[in-house]
């Protein structure tokens, strides 16, 4: 595969389309499977508030994960990213209802580097706080 959008198609500012991801104590089991990550504090809401956790977070790899769908999905490759990196600034925090928690996550150009490449800065949000700080990844265009 390789990237669907042209280096000279975007400008700096280009935003990429947002989007939701939803999460719920379901979820967190299934990736705690997958990663093989099982830390309580992702799925036992008793020991998360004992070590001074609001409740169950998710993740941080899974948080990271979902944010940067953004820019594979907007991309059409996600060998197309170069780089990526984040700094954890608020936990996910997960109740135990119906409905979970919605990660938001919006992204725009921020630079437009040699070689085809652009640095795009990702903004992540759940229940109205920045979940991720210096969310930026750098990507080959076409």
């Amino acid at each position: 595969m390789t990237a669907k959008i042209g280096y000279d198609e975007v400008e700096i500012g280009t935003e990429l389309p947002s989007r939701g991801f939803p999460l719920t104590r379901a979820t967190l089991v299934r990736y705690a499977g997958a990663s093989g990550d099982f830390n309580p504090i992702h799925w036992n809401e008793k020991f998360a508030k004992e070590v001074g956790l609001p409740d169950v977070i998710a993740h941080g790899m899974f948080t990271m994960a979902e944010a940067i769908r953004v820019v594979t999905d907007w991309v059409g490759d996600p060998g197309a990213v170069i780089e990526y990196g984040v700094r954890f600034t608020k936990p996910v925090v997960v109740p135990n209802d119906d409905q979970g928690a919605l990660i938001e996550v919006s992204a725009k150009v921020a630079a437009k580097l040699e070689d085809n490449q652009v640095r795009v800065d990702l903004t992540a949000m759940s229940a109205g706080q920045k979940v991720l700080g210096m969310s930026r990844a750098v990507v080959q265009l076409a």
